[in-house]
């Protein structure tokens, strides 16, 4: 072929042949014409050049690496048998250094896939392969070059080799910009150009919604700017004469569209020399995170509603365990309850010699009450019905009341209660005892409480049960504080198959005769038996209502939460957010009954002990982390074992194991020998608790104990 020929082939495969852009008065990128006849120019290269290779002979090598552009001859390995002086420039390493080196070596790492495939691809394929590798330029500016591999013959030794080389893109920059808009479009993020001589930016494409913020192909940095946010303008600027060969840090600016509302974009500059002998260029990438700030408002709104919600929740349990006569009692109900449930009214109704005495709050007027004023405890109608059967109702609307009551047709303002909106009626009463009243909140149309929220009604009914009946009976203060601390903790679960649990609960003798100590068990929604053991600072009232509020967070939480060490981190950042003053150390567990699974994790408690029926035992110290209420942002961690059949954990509170005279370590031994001793025994898990709490009692414990035992048969 004739250097004419070759000069008609690498017009064909390198530049584009209509020139600059008429759009222009300078070549430019971006345009449409161009990037389409460029395309088809690289399809006549992928015919034509093949044919070109297979029958015609090249020139001398020396002819090849003449040029003022670097180029270089490989071996089909790509091992470099020569270079010219250009391509030495540009590799930036001397002759010696880059001869019979592999090709893709002698360029940076983030490079080396694409320096290995142009290579591979002209050596198997025998035909024309291009690439736009990035040679260092001057001042670490990196220089985009495109180059241009395929086969050629040495007339010295018959041998085929390789010849890469850079071509000349000054009429045709767009074809260096199409790798970094393919690259940008798949990652869903937007590629535009900023020419600092000028202070004009090019936008060259990208994810589809983010193109649709700039319907301007070009615009001015003064125009860019006007459009964002005032706060964020001197951190673009910052961004764009700062930028350097390296990537920039992401850059957040608050951007308003000429017909959208604000929009939270990211960007991160780079400066780029287009070619050799081209123009330098800034070039970004731009990111679209307003959605991503949407759902984290959302979701930070959402846990936000949900800490509020366990403060209310928490303040209305304090409140109802502190509470010390029927006044302040009313008070706490009527102010408290609507509101932590999303209520639009409630009101109270307390059993006084076999009538009913209401009080409401704003949200139901008292004249469509007064008919409840006074009703004999035997009528058979809604709220009597509630509080004599201890049973719960939830009345949807009125049809639902009329159908269920017939005759509170006689009793207009009665039924106007659920005309409107659903009702829901919470017994105060305590199994085996008198009635004492119930609570009724009503909610806006439409709206039914769920079967979670209606549970958590029940819970503190129950507790303002146990207030109002101590204060009935005018006892005193510490009693009625015992009474509701043994109401807060839980009956155990009557059956759990392949499970015996036994828990035991002694207060403490110093102080007031009440204490922070728990223990709870409860089904998990996928089966598995959660078992926790704490113990809140202090042995007085708070301390109580600090155990009161932990647990039931705790629980509220492992409803939705699968594992134990999770649960501890969302308890301990409830408490550190609320601001609780008392802290706890807590484990918690959960047993697969079928497998024998134990999945557990610790905040600063006691090690967990396991007994086997040989009489032996071992101390199992958890993972965790400190206890809840501390430290913020802890992350805790957990551990799987196996719980054998007939073996037996044994999880207590630290007054079990510690004394005035008994140290930890000790007291653990102790501990683990009497659970040892007690299934070598035969005993079950009620009297190996017994035994174990018996042993605290008589070395003169002065602190709360809990016990709880797990036998798995």
């Amino acid at each position: 072929m004739s250097r004419n020929g070759l000069r008609r082939r690498r017009s064909v495969a390198g530049a584009c042949p209509v020139g600059p852009c008429r759009r222009h008065s300078s070549p430019t990128v971006g345009h449409d014409l161009c990037l389409h006849l460029m395309t088809k120019c690289m399809e006549v290269a992928e015919e034509v050049v093949p044919a070109f290779a297979r029958g015609s002979q090249m020139d001398a090598s020396d002819e090849l690496l003449r040029g003022a552009d670097p180029a270089a001859l490989l071996t089909l390995d790509g091992v470099m048998r020569s270079l010219n002086t250009a391509m030495v420039t540009a590799l930036g390493r001397s002759a010696e250094q880059c001869l019979g080196r592999d090709f893709r070596d002698l360029w940076p790492a983030s490079q080396r896939i694409s320096a290995e495939s142009l290579v591979t691809h002209a050596a198997e394929t025998k035909a024309v392969a291009m690439r736009v590798l990035d040679f260092p330029g001057r001042g670490g500016v990196p220089v985009a070059s495109l180059i241009e591999a395929r086969q050629v013959k040495d007339p010295a030794s018959d041998e085929q080799l390789v010849w890469v080389h850079a071509l000349d893109a000054r009429n045709d920059l767009a074809s260096l910009l199409i790798p970094f808009r393919l690259a940008t479009t798949a990652a869903h993020l937007g590629l535009w150009m900023y020419s600092p001589e000028d202070h004009r930016l090019e936008w060259l494409g990208g994810a589809p919604a983010l193109v649709a913020l700039f319907p301007d192909l070009t615009v001015s940095l003064s125009r860019l700017i006007s459009a964002v946010h005032p706060d964020d303008r001197d951190a673009l600027r910052k961004l764009l004469r700062s930028a350097s060969a390296q990537k920039s840090p992401w850059v957040r600016v608050r951007y308003l569209p000429e017909r959208e509302g604000w929009h939270q974009l990211a960007a991160q500059t780079r400066r780029i020399q287009l070619g050799y002998g081209g123009p330098e260029r800034i070039f970004g990438i731009l990111r679209d995170d307003t959605k991503q700030e949407k759902r984290k408002e959302k979701a930070q709104a959402a846990l936000t509603a949900e800490r509020q919600r366990a403060k209310d929740i928490a303040d209305f349990s304090s409140a109802l365990i502190t509470a010390a006569t029927e006044q302040e009692l009313q008070q706490i109900v009527l102010t408290r309850l609507a509101a932590t449930f999303g209520a639009s009214g409630a009101l109270l109704a307390l059993v006084d010699e076999g009538r009913l005495r209401v009080t409401t709050d704003a949200g139901i007027a008292m004249w469509e009450v007064d008919v409840l004023h006074g009703l004999p405890l035997e009528h058979p109608s809604a709220l009597p019905e509630a509080i004599r059967t201890g049973k719960p109702q939830l009345i949807l609307d009125r049809e639902d009341y009329i159908r269920r009551w017939p005759h509170g047709a006689e009793f207009p303002r009665l039924g106007r209660l659920g005309s409107d909106y659903a009702t829901s009626i919470t017994p105060l009463s305590e199994a085996g005892n008198q009635p004492l009243g119930a609570w009724l909140v009503t909610y806006g149309s439409g709206y039914q409480p769920s079967l979670d929220e209606r549970t958590l009604m029940g819970t503190l009914a129950d507790l303002a049960g146990q207030a109002l009946r101590r204060i009935r009976l005018q006892q005193a203060r510490v009693e009625l504080a015992t009474a509701l601390q043994r109401t807060m903790l839980p009956t155990l679960p009557g059956h759990l198959p392949g499970l015996e649990v036994s828990a035991r609960y002694r207060p403490s003798r110093d102080g007031l005769d009440i204490g922070g100590d728990w223990y709870d068990v409860f089904v998990m929604p996928d089966g598995a038996i959660a078992l926790e053991i704490g113990d809140a600072q202090g042995h007085d009232v708070d301390a109580a209502a600090a155990m009161g509020q932990i647990r039931a967070s705790m629980r509220t939480i492992a409803a939705h939460e699968p594992d134990p060490a999770t649960v501890l981190t969302r308890a301990n950042d409830l408490l550190v957010t609320m601001g609780a003053t008392r802290f706890a150390s807590c484990t918690l567990l959960h047993i697969d009954p079928n497998k024998g699974l134990v999945t557990g994790a610790s905040a600063g408690h006691v090690p967990l002990l396991c007994a086997r029926k040989d009489g032996s035992h071992s101390i199992h110290e958890l993972p965790g982390g400190p206890v809840l209420g501390v430290m913020p942002d802890t992350e805790y961690r957990e551990e799987t074992f196996t719980l054998d059949k007939d073996s037996t954990l044994i999880m207590v509170t630290d007054g079990v194991v510690e004394g005035p005279g008994l140290t930890l370590d000790a007291g653990l031994e102790r501990a683990g020998t009497l659970a040892g001793m007690a299934l070598h025994d035969g005993l079950n898990a009620e009297e190996t608790a017994d035994r174990i709490l018996d042993a605290a009692v008589v070395v003169d414990h002065l602190d709360d104990v809990a016990v709880l035992v797990i036998r798995r048969t």
